[in-house]
């Protein structure tokens, strides 16, 4: 569809050289567009995010370990837990507010890729392994920011879903995963919220790269579903300048690419690269440049505020797992408190969105505050993993007086961060090491949880009550504690399916291991899989506990004007004041094609006073029960009918009424084997082959590491001896880093000092090549990785021309042309 632009950006498109144009479709600075004085247009300034701005200090190290200080929210794995979209809202509106303080006009956020595997390095920072509900949650973010002056930056479009090969890996996947489970999100984001940019994702969805997909970019996301906005690459995500153009990625970020300026400049003279494509995707970017040109900086900010609110969604967020009865917490009573995170609480993940926060409340300190009566022990140290005999015989000799004991235990910023993917679903040795000699010794646990993705509880069945805080944000102490002693009430819903082990996810042994990413699972994502299969987890997706009890009567779902609207009353029937979140799941007829057991269609949050009644509304459009038939190449809706349940989580379902639905009937031609496989969930059987089959796509053979590619993982140099000399020379930046750390004062500098060397360690390995230029910008023009790439196939002579051969692109309007 054609678009519209801006009068100021057709008014400048003819004004602009082509010198202009091209520098305009590269970033500058890291975290801004170009600006073009001749003309008075200014720069865009964006900023990380997505759960609160990560603003760099100028001049700094790109804000990974220093940042302007901003408020700490709970990070999208743990205000999923909420199901509460105007809370999402609040959040958006509150980070608009500090961004405008700041100057920022774009923030690279919300995350809405779906969890497909609980290892994946960056799931704290996405919202579910549920199309809807990380739709749905996402849009509110989008709401809050825009409707306040601040655009977004929604990523990472799409199918970006592990971290060791995200910067040069394959999803392989078929249509239908795509369509039903991996664009829905984003689909309903654009179609709802408009979005002002989208970020198109390092990865390639079966064998072409995101930032150059045409089908993606163009055909889908403009012409299909209306985005009328911009698109910009991730840090270093542009592969083929030429081609992301053609294929409406606007502009690559962090841009200062002279290559990409020169391939774009050589590409119009030459005839090569039609100028119609670069005038468009400039329109894109003027079009951004309107919306905040005259935008004005914000003087107060109430921090304060956003403080308190950053609890609120911590408190309404974080989800009791189990409970013996021994929570809440007796005020009156004297404490034996264990673990290092009740000191070192990790509040936030860690990486790219590491925020600097403008205050902070940690358990220790609330508790302290509060005069709470207890004695304490570390137990183990938060920055190591193996068990030290020396603190656990501390921990056990304070608890000896003890018939309870409160444990704070989690995921550390050293085994779960961006730029890699967990190796094991386990906690710490350490910490499961404490857990055990605790309850050999009889005592009663509590388990406080804090970390950003999914666990494996061996010791579930021993302890007494679990609470999972997750990665609660800034104020994550007085929210902790509050919920602790009762002063408020759990009502979280996990947003994701906690397996019993991680041999129960599956294809889990495949995942992060190659760059050839099959997801033979297809549309059997999360509960999708578990549910279908009849496999028993550990948590259902949905679940959480409360300290008060809800019983559920009288569903009633009606249609009217092509939507289902289901209406169900909940009353409080325990003596304390709750939340509970109304969750409505719709199992489809299954015919010609398989389908999941159930999947969720919509859901709402009730407060109940005890004894208190009242009747959730859940309206869920007709066209959301399609799904996405092969054979017709469309979402279809299935005639037939449809059991409209309700539950508490999505195993536990307490009501049910069918509907019959007039649609259409397409057949699917399936093979038999793919048809057997995946309709009895027979995942064991799905082979290469049957996976093949089902998809209609052919799964590429593994590249082998030899001979080095621009495209190679940077730890591939290791295999050659000019490689890893060359690859010895750039992670000795990192290891610099990391001596300093070590050498300055115990306190919170030292230790995020300490967190970015390790986030740079794991984002240089991870890296290609390429995508280590494409993010250097001056730092490390595309002939140095050239060179690389020829020294260490062995190639000396091409190596030292390629270091010596400079890029010679057209000039950036804001430097001075000699």
């Amino acid at each position: 569809m054609a678009k519209t632009h801006s009068d100021y950006a057709l008014n400048l498109i003819n004004k602009l050289t082509l010198e202009e144009k091209v520098a305009l479709l590269s970033g500058h600075n890291f975290m801004y567009t170009v600006a073009v004085p001749r003309l008075n247009i200014p720069a865009i300034r964006m900023s990380d995010g997505p759960h609160g701005l990560r603003v760099q200090v100028e001049g700094g190290d790109n804000g990974v370990a220093t940042s302007l200080p901003a408020t700490g929210f709970p990070t999208a794995a743990t205000s999923s837990n909420s199901w509460n979209p105007d809370l999402l809202y609040e959040m958006g509106t509150a980070i608009s507010e500090e961004a405008k303080h700041y100057g920022i006009h774009v923030l690279l956020g919300p995350g809405v890729c779906i969890k497909r595997n609980p290892l994946c390095g960056r799931n704290f920072e996405y919202f579910s392994e549920d199309p809807l509900l990380a739709g749905v949650l996402g849009a509110s973010e989008v709401k809050g920011l825009q409707e306040n002056g601040v655009g977004v930056s929604v990523k990472h479009f799409a199918l970006n879903n592990e971290e060791n090969y995200r910067f040069m890996g394959n999803s392989v996947v078929d249509m239908r995963a795509i369509r039903e489970i991996y664009l829905k999100q984003f689909e309903y984001i654009v179609r709802n919220t408009k979005p002002e940019t989208i970020m198109s994702a390092y990865n390639q969805i079966n064998g072409e790269f995101c930032s150059e997909n045409k089908w993606l970019l163009t055909d889908v996301l403009r012409e299909e579903w209306g985005f009328d906005g911009l698109v910009m690459t991730d840090w270093g995500g542009v592969k083929d300048k030429i081609l992301s153009i053609k294929s409406g990625n606007d502009i690559d970020m962090p841009g200062d690419t002279d290559i990409c300026r020169k391939w774009l400049f050589d590409a119009v003279n030459n005839g090569s690269l039609d100028v119609s494509y670069v005038n468009e995707c400039v329109l894109n970017v003027l079009d951004l440049v309107n919306k905040h040109k005259d935008d004005k900086r914000v003087e107060d900010v109430d921090w304060i505020k956003h403080h308190e609110l950053a609890k609120r969604i911590a408190l309404e967020s974080a989800v009791l797992m189990k409970n013996d009865g021994v929570l809440p917490l007796n005020k009156g009573e004297k404490l034996c408190i264990i673990g290092d995170l009740f000191e070192k609480t990790r509040f936030q993940g860690s990486g790219s969105s590491m925020i600097n926060p403008k205050m902070l409340t940690k358990p220790k300190n609330t508790f302290d505050d509060r005069g709470v009566n207890y004695v304490y022990a570390k137990g183990y140290k938060e920055n190591e993993l193996a068990p030290s005999q020396e603190l656990m015989d501390e921990a056990l000799e304070t608890a000896k007086d003890f018939d309870k004991v409160v444990v704070f235990l989690g995921l550390t910023d050293y085994v779960e961060s961006e730029g890699g993917d967990r190796e094991t679903m386990s906690l710490p040795e350490n910490q499961i090491a404490l857990v055990n000699a605790l309850v050999e010794h009889g005592k009663k646990v509590v388990l406080v949880l804090f970390g950003g993705s999914v666990i494996e509880l061996p010791f579930y069945d021993k302890v007494d009550a679990i609470l999972n805080m997750f990665l609660p944000g800034q104020n994550c102490g007085e929210a902790t504690y509050e919920l602790l002693f009762g002063e408020e009430n759990p009502s979280g819903k996990l947003s994701e399916t906690w397996p019993i082990k991680y041999d129960d996810v599956p294809f889990g042994d495949e995942f992060g291991k190659h760059k050839i990413d099959v997801y033979k699972e297809s549309i059997y994502v999360g509960y999708r899989y578990y549910l279908s299969a009849k496999k028993e987890v550990r948590f259902p997706f949905g679940y959480g506990l409360s300290y008060t009890r809800f019983e559920y009567n009288d569903l009633k779902v009606k249609t009217e004007n092509d939507q289902l609207v289901v209406t169900v009353n909940v009353k409080n029937v325990g003596d304390r004041a709750g939340k509970e979140t109304v969750q409505v799941y719709v199992k489809a007829p299954n015919y010609d094609t398989y389908k999941p057991a159930r999947e969720l269609k919509g859901f709402a949050k009730i407060d109940l006073k005890p004894n208190e009644s009242k009747t959730a509304k859940i309206i869920i459009d007709i066209n959301d029960l399609r799904y996405w038939n092969i054979q017709a190449n469309k979402f279809v809706l299935e005639d037939g009918e449809y059991a409209i349940q309700v539950g508490e989580n999505s195993r536990d379902i307490l009501l049910e009424q069918v509907v019959d639905i007039k649609g259409e009937n397409i057949p699917i031609n399936y093979s038999n084997n793919s048809q057997k496989a995946y309709k009895n969930i027979d995942l064991s059987n799905i082979s290469k082959e049957a996976f093949e089959e089902m998809s209609g796509l052919k799964i590429p053979d593994e590249p082998k590491i030899k001979p080095i590619t621009l495209e190679s993982r940077f730890t591939d140099l290791k295999s050659t001896f000019m490689g890893r000399i060359l690859y010895n020379s750039v992670l000795s930046v990192a290891k610099k880093d990391m001596k300093q750390a070590l050498k300055m004062p115990d306190g919170i500098e030292k230790e995020n000092k300490i967190k970015g060397a390790l986030f740079l360690e794991r984002i240089l390995n991870t890296n290609s090549i390429r995508t280590l230029s494409m993010s250097g910008g001056t730092g490390f023009p595309y002939n140095l990785a050239e060179g690389f790439r020829d020294l260490s196939n062995g190639h000396i002579l091409k190596g030292i021309k390629d270091f010596t051969t400079k890029i010679k692109a057209p000039a950036l309007p804001t430097e001075e042309v000699k």
